[in-house]
């Protein structure tokens, strides 16, 4: 029997109550996250196993597929409070598989819309920034999703890929419940983000919570702490994610039911002060 998500809860905009180990539904799309994935049928297995894992958060964008994976979530969650759903906006897609950051305050209503409908629902629980594009000023677009608020379309904002003066910037037009940047046990860039959101208990989801495997010095050290919990190292960067800060919220994903429940069970991982303090060096 697979192990039920163990990992602590966190409240989201100070109401939204998750566990913190979370679901990345980027990968339920096709190749280059362009198109419908080879078998819609897996994909939405997937999705529909989360709740009996006790995965309560899961987290999407427009721009996979695009729009294919809000439509998978749609039709599996659509309508129910089974999960809280993160989705985003703001960035544009082609067939070369390109991510061009689009923050223009017409398309983030527009795209808004879009999102409503391919989820099912009346209200986005978390809707965040995909990127700041250079060539919309950030206040503007933090403006639209303000409003998109304020209207009913969405009932918390968060950021994406941003820093710590962004951040600021943010907060001083609306409240921000989260923000989501690339941060895991090899790539501590966004640390300084991450003591700011904790300040402020805005919660921090860390994308690329496995650096894709490639966690550089890291490697060997988590092999050591893996091998001595018969854990891969996935699990363990995971467990260190949820160890390292009470405010992380990691959503691994993948297309795979195994591969989900591999996830989940590193939530009951216990990392000790000396392991802890050897993948923190």
């Amino acid at each position: 029997m697979a192990p039920r998500n163990q990992s602590d809860t966190f409240d989201i905009g100070g109401e939204l109550t998750v566990h913190r180990l979370g679901f990345g539904a980027m990968r339920l799309t096709g190749e280059n996250i362009i198109g419908p994935p080879e078998d819609e049928a897996a994909a939405r297995d997937v999705l529909r196993r989360l709740p009996d894992l006790g995965v309560d958060f899961v987290d999407t964008a427009d721009s996979y597929g695009p729009g294919v994976s809000e439509r998978l979530i749609g039709e599996v969650f659509g309508g129910s409070d089974e999960v809280v759903v993160a989705t985003k906006a703001g960035l544009l897609r082609n067939r070369d598989g390109d991510w061009l950051p689009h923050g223009d305050p017409d398309y983030v209503r527009n795209q808004v819309l879009c999102s409503l409908d391919r989820l099912r629902t009346d209200t986005i629980d978390l809707y965040q920034l995909h990127r700041p594009d250079p060539e919309t000023p950030f206040e503007d677009s933090v403006e639209a999703f303000a409003e998109l608020k304020d209207e009913g379309l969405v009932e918390h904002v968060g950021l994406s890929n941003v820093s710590v003066d962004q951040l600021e910037t943010a907060l001083e037009i609306v409240d921000i419940a989260t923000v989501q940047n690339e941060y895991n046990v090899g790539n501590r860039e966004s640390e300084a983000v991450l003591e700011r959101c904790e300040e402020e208990d805005i919660g921090f989801i860390p994308w690329f919570p496995l650096g894709a495997g490639d966690l550089g010095e890291k490697g060997a050290v988590l092999d050591e702490v893996a091998d001595a919990h018969d854990a891969s190292r996935r699990q363990v960067a995971l467990a260190w994610l949820l160890r390292h800060s009470p405010a992380t919220l990691p959503i691994p994903g993948t297309s795979s039911v195994e591969h989900l429940e591999s996830n989940v069970a590193a939530a009951a991982l216990q990392l000790s002060d000396d392991e802890m303090r050897r993948l923190d060096e």
